[in-house]
């Protein structure tokens, strides 16, 4: 499919028949969209599932409501963070009993860290990327004030992460799609580089999960974070999931060693005994309505082939940077993406100084995509919901907006608490 979308000649028309020819066509009709919109944001947001919406009624009236605390063991809720931690495993290269559901994606990065270098307890180096999601950075900051000072955390562009990774370093702290540019690191090759120091890796799967082809396992990673309200469609502030090698399960150990981590919780003692496996990374009680609608949108997910769903993010994305190339061309804007389609996730940047205005001026418009400073209009692809005619339509008005520079009208340039 992809082959077929570069061929610049394609018209609304083709792409309409692509569009009706698309396998993954019929998940659009399982998302509530209003038909209005062309929703270029599900990499930030994914949008409400008809399941979702359905089994959250469920949830509150017949669960919440009738059964009240015996849903516990009634409805299966106790056991939602292993089970849900399984099928979201399933979409990122996982074993069963290596993935739970918890906390936030801030929160399990603390952990990740920490048990990865109690596991390494004679190094004090912590490496990360210049420019990872700032979240990630500031994660790395508290752990180390929280650790004394006691740790160097190298903060090191791109191309100087390899050079980084040396017989000091503990743990590699990595970002697998970058939130504004979309580009890939290559796993499997970095977990090498990382092992073969005798390092340990962390990858944040926030932008891969759902979206791209992600091989934790085969790839060696030791732990894995990531959200579940972008491509997952969890809802916002769904709750985060976190994975650990079975590997590193019984020498591992986390600081937050909350009541759902202990090894029999309701045995309410004083003294705290970890739980077997990635239980223990568990901390306090999963918000059990939040990750009911997370995993009505994981079980979407998975009735769709993740191969497939990738392919058409990169034939999506392709299509929306070939098709900017031709109409908006003169117009100062900078791809801020990798070139080639299949080396960047399901999001794709582009610099502009009134990036925006004339993001502002898009949602206007329908288009809804989003922006990150400094200067950077975000743009995302998610296979399941977006149409071949969505990508088609939204370069047309940004064409018009540039083109008109109705963006430069004041109203556009209010600056919004979230951009």
């Amino acid at each position: 499919m992809t082959a077929s979308v570069q061929n610049s000649s394609l018209n609304r028309d083709m792409l309409s028949r692509m569009d009706a020819n698309d396998p993954l066509a019929p998940f659009r009709e399982r998302f509530v969209i209003p038909e209005s919109l062309i929703y270029m944001n599900g990499n930030s947001l994914g949008p409400l599932t008809i399941s979702a919406r359905d089994r959250m009624a469920t949830a509150v009236a017949d669960e919440w409501g009738s059964q009240l605390i015996r849903g516990w063991n009634k409805a299966g809720w106790y056991d939602i963070p292993w089970r849900l931690g399984d099928k979201i495993g399933r979409l990122i290269g996982a074993e069963a009993g290596e993935t739970v559901v918890c906390d936030s994606t801030s929160v399990n990065l603390f952990k990740a860290v920490a048990a990865a270098c109690g596991l390494r307890p004679e190094r004090k180096k912590i490496v990360s990327e210049v420019g990872n999601f700032p979240t990630d950075l500031y994660v790395l900051d508290g752990f180390k004030r929280f650790a004394g000072d006691a740790f160097n955390v190298d903060i090191r562009p791109r191309e100087e992460i390899a050079d980084a990774i040396d017989a000091q370093t503990a743990v590699v702290v990595l970002t697998h799609v970058h939130y504004v540019s979309g580009e890939i690191f290559p796993m499997g090759e970095i977990s090498r580089l990382a092992h073969d120091a005798g390092a340990l890796i962390v990858w944040d799967l926030s932008h891969s999960a759902g979206a791209v082809v992600t091989d934790l396992n085969g790839s060696k990673a030791d732990f894995a974070v990531g959200c579940g309200y972008k491509h997952l469609n969890g809802g916002p502030g769904a709750p985060a999931f976190i994975f650990a090698a079975k590997r590193h399960h019984a020498a591992m150990s986390q600081p937050l060693s909350g009541w759902f981590g202990h090894a029999d919780p309701f045995r309410f003692t004083d003294d705290f005994e970890p739980a077997d496996g990635v239980r223990r990374l568990l901390c306090g009680t999963t918000g059990v309505l939040s990750a009911t609608a997370l995993e009505a949108g994981v079980d979407l997910m998975l009735e769709a082939d993740l191969h497939a769903m990738s392919e058409k993010a990169v034939a999506l994305s392709d299509l929306f940077q070939r098709r900017a190339a031709e109409s908006c061309g003169g117009h100062g804007l900078e791809l801020r993406s990798p070139d080639d389609a299949r080396q960047r996730g399901a999001n794709l940047s582009y610099g502009h100084k009134s990036g925006y205005a004339i993001m502002q001026n898009l949602i206007a418009r329908g288009v809804i995509g989003d922006f990150r400073a400094p200067d950077n209009m975000r743009f995302g692809f998610s296979p399941l919901f977006m149409r071949y005619t969505d990508v088609f339509d939204a370069v047309e008005i940004l064409r018009d907006i540039l083109e008109s520079r109705s963006y430069e009208d004041s109203e556009f340039s209010k600056k919004h608490s979230v951009t």
